[in-house]
């Protein structure tokens, strides 16, 4: 199964933008940065149906100033002082938008802005006016046209017009701005690299540098255009204080890419941070990070150890909590979040002693693990969760890698001294490649993370853990010919001899349901198989140890019900087509893939709606995860949801209920849809027959 990671499994699904080294492309000077007077406040209601985007404007909030000074401050952002006719055409969504301002205490009640020509009121009852006696000299909140209409990444560039400079780090960074965030893309966070050799901070100073454009992708296969050169992050946010100035900063969302440790990058759009900070008022940081044999190689009496990857996650964490505050966010309330893979580096960082401290809370997002049981090929999933020492990685690659590689001089030095001199490109497309986590004593120190008792080594923040519904769909195997019975639908499937398929059949908690389709219906079982030993039972395990222990001040766990796409290696059908759902009926049984929750996640739809519920659902469960980054749980203030005026997701945060933290060895479980539904953890006596109940850690 490993080779099924050869691939990104976050499906990019449109092309993106990337420069070599955007960072080295040096720009005019000097430069005026653009907050040097003012705070810059996106203010738009994103309601997250991209289709309807058109439909809606937005504006910039800079701070209180006199008229004649906002005219000039909006006129240096390219822009002009609002108008009342275009606060009349889309009075509901200011009318919430300004709302939500004075709710958070970031301007007062019944505040009066300066627009074109006059003022605007927003009255304590969220009511619009235009008051007759203009107060032009008196110092008042600034609302500037936001003319940047480009509503996704993929349409979004930087110009003279939108463009938006800020210091950081000892640089001016020119950014730029579409319909929904400030963009700042392909900032390095560290030096270029060295092969096999850990990354340190980015050290250039003095520079003014672009970031308009994606940083390139880490070495990978199928990439034509990627480089070792690749420790770049993006940052999508709604505020940038004034320069000097620390004030209202957001929460910060900080996103590891998946790929099995060989392929992603932090430019997918289906986890591009612009929707998620625009509605949820959030900043988000994506990163990426050293991946294959270039990111893992780890070499037993050497200096190569391993982990470069996880490395260069704790550095581009150390930059953001060095340096966000100037792009607005606050570097005490960092959230990191993954899937996939991602989801095992953040289990990995939970751990790791150079990490801890630097982030108040996780969410692992279909974490892999598992173990070998009834001869189930699951050592690919335990790879994530379990760690090798150098020796066991070494074995099951190293020797590989130098063979393959040509690299057969009769000392290891000179091996190591060959494969230095390997193209890079050609590394990571070798048959055999090194991708996993090791103990190598200072970023992994254990063998697995330490759940079992309190401040036994992982880091007390709260934590989501959770999977799709069908993650093992991704992992199992359909018969290319048509199969003739149960066992040897089973025995394709997941890779296993007849007498264990029979000892699942036997179990009989793992049924077969006859459609007709053989060959699909015992592909059924094996995802379902699969789903557990690989997804389910350790996530289940992790979070319930976890809250029994008290290793963890809270633990949630979710199971997401509707999805769309996802990693799909064996091209199985989505939601079925039926009358009155030209795009596919998701109330009816469909496979939820892995990596199909990211659109949820970041509340990014690029897709055709298939009903109503699939927009609805995507503003619920971003709004938990959201809520999550804010204020370390899930619920959602009923209260900021009637300001915000999302009345969608209020109806089904009522509906729905609470969210309750893990409790037992029964759970309860979040089951993603809308509205949500509580349950117990799901398929315990099948986790517990698989040799790996839910008390796996307490043992």
């Amino acid at each position: 199964m490993a080779s099924l990671f050869r691939v990104t499994l976050s499906l990019t699904l449109l092309a993106v933008t990337t420069v070599a080294h955007p960072s080295d492309a040096l720009r005019r000077a000097p430069v005026t940065v653009s907050n040097s007077g003012s705070s810059l406040t996106y203010v738009f209601q994103n309601n997250l149906n991209a289709s309807d985007d058109v439909n809606h404007v937005g504006a910039i909030l800079l701070d209180a100033m006199p008229a004649s000074a906002g005219q000039s401050a909006c006129q240096a952002l390219s822009e002009t002082l609002l108008t009342q006719a275009t606060i009349q055409n889309y009075t509901s969504d200011f009318s919430s938008a300004l709302s939500y301002l004075a709710f958070t205490g970031r301007v007062s009640s019944n505040q009066a802005y300066h627009i074109a020509g006059g003022n605007l009121q927003v009255s304590a009852q969220e009511q619009l006016s235009f008051p007759a006696a203009p107060q032009g000299n008196n110092p008042l909140p600034v609302l500037c046209t936001q003319s940047s209409n480009a509503s996704q990444p993929p349409n979004s560039t930087g110009s003279t017009s939108n463009e938006v400079t800020i210091a950081a780090a000892g640089n001016n960074y020119v950014g730029y701005r579409n319909q929904k965030s400030f963009r700042f893309l392909g900032i390095r966070y560290a030096d270029p690299p060295k092969r096999w050799v850990y990354s340190h901070l980015y050290s250039g100073k003095g520079q003014t540098l672009n970031a308009t454009a994606y940083g390139s992708q880490c070495s990978q296969p199928y990439q034509n255009t990627t480089s070792e050169d690749c420790l770049f992050l993006n940052i999508q946010t709604p505020y940038i204080p004034k320069a000097g100035f620390s004030k209202a900063l957001r929460p910060v969302l900080f996103w590891i890419h998946g790929g099995g440790f060989t392929g992603g990058s932090g430019a997918d759009p289906l986890s591009d941070g612009g929707n998620l900070a625009s509605r949820e008022d959030i900043v988000v940081v994506n990163i990426n990070y050293r991946l294959s044999t270039l990111g893992f190689l780890a070499i037993p009496g050497t200096d190569i150890k391993g982990n470069y990857g996880i490395g260069d996650q704790i550095v581009a964490l150390n930059w953001t909590v060095q340096n966000i505050a100037h792009f607005g966010g606050d570097p005490k309330k960092i959230t990191i979040m993954g899937e996939s893979a991602g989801a095992g580096s953040v289990r990995a960082l939970l751990g790791s002693p150079p990490a801890i401290g630097m982030f108040q809370g996780a969410i692992a997002m279909s974490n892999l693990g598992g173990g070998e049981t009834l001869g189930l090929d699951s050592n690919y999933g335990t790879t994530y969760s379990s760690y090798y020492t150098l020796n066991e990685s070494y074995t099951v690659a190293g020797p590989q890698i130098f063979n393959l590689s040509n690299c057969t001089q009769p000392t290891l030095a000179g091996k190591i001294a060959c494969l230095h001199d390997v193209n890079a490109t050609a590394l990571v497309n070798l048959d055999t490649v090194a991708r996993y986590v090791v103990q190598d004593g200072t970023i992994v120190n254990s063998s697995q993370l330490e759940v079992t008792k309190k401040n036994d080594g992982s880091a007390y923040v709260p934590i989501i853990f959770g999977i799709a519904t069908n993650d093992g769909a991704s992992f199992s195997t359909i018969s290319t010919t048509p199969v003739q019975n149960e066992t040897e639908g089973l025995m394709t499937g997941l890779n296993i001899n007849a007498s264990y398929a029979q000892a699942i059949i036997k179990s009989g908690l793992f049924p077969y349901y006859d459609s007709g389709n053989m060959t699909l219906d015992a592909f059924n079982v094996t995802q379902r198989v699969a789903t557990d030993t690989t997804f389910r039972c350790i996530d289940q395990a992790t979070v319930y140890a976890g809250a029994k222990t008290g290793a963890f001040p809270a633990t949630y766990y979710y199971q997401i019900e509707r999805t769309i796409n996802g990693y799909n290696p064996e091209n199985v059908d989505g939601a079925p087509v039926t009358p009155g759902y030209p795009n596919g009926n998701p109330n009816l049984p469909y496979f939820k893939l892995h990596g199909a929750d990211m659109d949820w996640a970041f509340g990014n739809f690029y897709v055709p709606l298939r009903d109503a519920n699939d927009l609805y659902s995507v503003q619920l469960v971003s709004g938990y995860f959201a809520e999550f980054v804010k204020s370390g749980q899930p619920n959602i203030p009923m209260d900021y949801l009637r300001v915000r005026g999302y009345t969608k997701t209020l109806q089904g945060v009522r509906s729905s209920g609470p969210w309750p933290k893990v409790a037992d060895a029964k759970g309860p479980i979040r089951h993603l849809n809308y509205p949500a539904t509580t349950g117990t953890f799901v398929d315990l006596p099948q986790c517990a027959w698989l040799n790996y109940s839910i008390n796996y850690y307490l043992q």
